[in-house]
């Protein structure tokens, strides 16, 4: 069998990290790259800091240029974290008949915003015999799929708290951006009040994916969002927030099922959280038959995380139906350490 072949499109902060990644990984090759701007016509090797060394080239391209129907397996796509923003651009890729995992937080489960966008990426990808995903590291794995999993030796569940507590160091300008980083606390607040300010995306996600996965309707989803106010100077590779700035935003998602609480979401996250004591973690906390007090601490990286899971998703998505998936209708991913094409199912829709 031929090696898994690879488009990304994007090269910042994580679909950078992706390359790097992949760049280590038997039986797969990087194909192609799609970026904007400067960009454009640029070797990926130095865009991501790797010597080329004896592989061939990859010059970073337009969609067009690069994305040609059956030019690769997959597409690992690096841009935006709505489904209505990514919408275009993923349907691009299903219509060349290419497989596609994003790193768009809400197509972990865009059937819980966004149904008719889902309904409709369903359509597109089953008509053109490949399959799409949506994972990361949140949504994706630590606060829906772990949860999830832990519930496997639950006789029965009464409640669900999901608990993290990380760091935005290692993200883009893109994140910072979207959780109010270096915002003056009025600003945050105010952007929070208007509905400019997005914070975490991902609860509905997250909290929709879990009652599928277990039986439960939900009937809504609520959140809250509150500033995370520094008293010190604080610099990550991709933000900034000086003294008396939000450095983080604190959220909570809640959601209900018959009316009751039953599926709680707590996320504080900030920039360099280390510099000011605090500790990062992960926890899955579920009220039932057993009790459930799963604890991870210090968290699980969100940066390789992220580029983890898009990466180890690769097989999984290739060896679907065709159709829109999540993380509870595909194998869990898991750590490739020998060669790709060793996870590929030789029957399914791989490339010729």
């Amino acid at each position: 069998m031929q090696n898994v072949k690879v488009i990304i499109w994007g090269l910042g902060a994580m679909g950078g990290g992706m390359a790097r990644m992949l760049l280590k990984k038997k039986g797969v090759d990087i194909v192609g790259a799609v970026g904007r701007g400067a960009k454009i016509g640029k070797s990926m090797y130095e865009l991501i800091g790797v010597e080329r060394g004896d592989r061939p080239e990859v010059l970073v391209g337009s969609p067009e240029d690069v994305i040609k129907e059956k030019a690769a397996d997959v597409v690992l796509c690096c841009t935006d974290s709505y489904t209505s923003k990514a919408f275009d651009r993923l349907k691009f890729v299903l219509e060349k008949k290419i497989n596609v995992v994003s790193s768009a937080e809400e197509m972990a489960y865009p059937q819980a915003q966004s149904p008719e966008l889902a309904k409709q990426l369903d359509e597109i990808a089953k008509a053109n015999g490949v399959s799409i995903i949506g994972t990361g590291i949140n949504p994706g794995l630590i606060m829906d799929l772990l949860v999830v999993v832990m519930t496997g030796c639950c006789e029965s569940v009464d409640s669900i708290l999901s608990r993290r507590v990380n760091s935005l160091s290692p993200f883009g300008p893109t994140v910072m951006e979207e959780q109010g980083i270096g915002l003056p606390v009025d600003v945050f607040k105010e952007k929070v009040q208007n509905g400019t300010l997005a914070g975490h995306v991902g609860f509905h996600e997250s909290i929709n994916m879990i009652a599928e996965a277990i039986g439960w309707k939900v009937d809504k989803v609520t959140q809250s969002m509150d500033p995370i106010v520094t008293d010190v100077d604080r610099k990550s590779p991709y933000g900034f927030a000086k003294a008396g700035d939000c450095a983080g935003v604190a959220m909570k998602g809640f959601g209900y099922v018959d009316g009751e609480l039953k599926i709680e979401m707590d996320h504080p996250q900030q920039i360099e959280p280390e510099q000011v004591g605090v500790q990062t973690g992960d926890y899955v906390i579920i009220k039932g038959v057993p009790n459930i007090n799963m604890v991870n601490s210090p968290e699980v990286p969100g940066g390789i995380g992220t580029i983890a899971m898009c990466v180890n998703t690769i097989p999984h998505i290739i060896n679907a139906k065709p159709g829109l998936h999540s993380m509870i209708t595909i194998p869990v991913p898991r750590a490739i350490m020998g060669d790709m094409r060793d996870l590929i199912d030789p029957e399914c829709k791989i490339v010729k």
